[in-house]
């Protein structure tokens, strides 16, 4: 029998990546992915754990080689290790690579079932080490939990990078010792700039920080070689000779990275977007529903391939500006 056809878009671009959500719930409330009283989605409306696998067995007939389990906060979502063990038994028969992103809650009490299960690294955000910071971000007083999460997963075997956003007059002035925390504790550190997704009660661009002078004020303070490391995903790294320890930046808005994507999102409701900074979106779950699941998911992966946009176009300009894309972070996927 013929192969599937691999996933590549207008742009020849292949698609070797998928960032999937399993839930758009969590247990935090950051103040720059989502309003305090956010409205989650009903029950009926998300994937089953049964179809979340189906849908991923299509992509891997596909090409896809990494998978990354999102939410939300995908550990919320309860049976969610089901999920992992089943995609685990790819791994080595199609997929390379399992993993996930996580705010660290729950990491206490899954870290050694995450390992089991075939996962190597996570990514774990962290936006500060100070817990009145930390609390009035996320809204949540739990930095002692994700702590703890991290050292379990540390103690599990499985490696960690600490994802932190750049937030001006929050987080800026402690970026420094966040990075040496990290490295120091052996974890890989990753800097992202805030992204313009979803309405939230302040303002995005008070507390907007470009990475490019991010990156000069930290040349200032330490030697950064850029580097040739590469995880799959849009960030580009530097090895900081006196942390010993190695930093990304990802800069959807100093920095445009389009050029070189290999990824999709798929909502916890089955939804296909090509892009995080655009609308387009494909209905999996319909197709998933349908009388020919097969017929149909290949339809949907051709007319997808066919509108991935080249580039995203992410600004941050103006005090009040509204979000380049309406939905939020947490419900297309982290």
């Amino acid at each position: 029998m013929t192969a599937p056809a691999p996933l590549i878009d207008r742009f020849a671009r292949r698609i070797t990546y998928l960032r999937l959500s399993v839930t758009d719930r969590c247990d935090l409330r950051c103040a720059y992915c989502m309003p305090e009283r956010m409205e989650f989605l009903p029950k009926a409306e998300v994937l089953t754990l049964e179809e979340l696998h189906r849908l991923s067995l299509h992509f891997i007939a596909r090409g896809v080689r990494k998978i990354r389990l999102t939410g939300g906060e995908p550990l919320v979502r309860r049976d969610m290790m089901e999920l992992v063990r089943a995609l685990g038994r790819k791994l080595g028969d199609g997929l390379d690579e399992l993993t996930l992103t996580t705010n660290g809650t729950r990491l206490t009490e899954f870290a050694d079932d995450l390992a089991a299960a075939g996962v190597k690294r996570i990514n774990v955000s962290l936006d500060t080490l100070d817990r009145e910071a930390f609390a009035k971000l996320s809204r949540r007083d739990m930095l002692p939990q994700v702590l703890e999460g991290i050292a379990a997963a540390k103690e599990a075997g499985l490696k960690v990078k600490i994802n932190a956003v750049a937030l001006k007059d929050i987080n800026e002035a402690e970026i420094p010792s966040l990075i040496e925390w990290g490295h120091g504790a052996g974890h890989d550190m990753t800097l992202i700039e805030v992204m313009p997704l979803g309405e939230i009660e302040g303002d995005r661009f008070d507390h907007y920080l470009p990475l490019d002078a991010v990156r000069r004020d930290l040349e200032k303070r330490w030697t950064l070689t850029d580097s040739d490391a590469r995880s799959g995903g849009p960030a580009r790294y530097v090895d900081i000779a006196e942390t010993g320890g190695r930093l990304g930046f990802i800069t959807p808005l100093t920095g445009n990275f389009c050029a070189g994507c290999n990824r999709v999102r798929v909502t916890a409701t089955g939804q296909l977007y090509m892009c995080l900074g655009g609308e387009g979106r494909v209905d999996l779950r319909a197709a998933l529903r349908s009388e020919d699941p097969d017929g149909a998911l290949s339809e949907c992966f051709a007319r997808a391939m066919g509108e991935k946009q080249e580039r995203h176009s992410f600004v941050i300009d103006k005090p009040g500006g509204a979000p380049a894309v309406s939905r939020h972070m947490s419900t297309t996927g982290g």
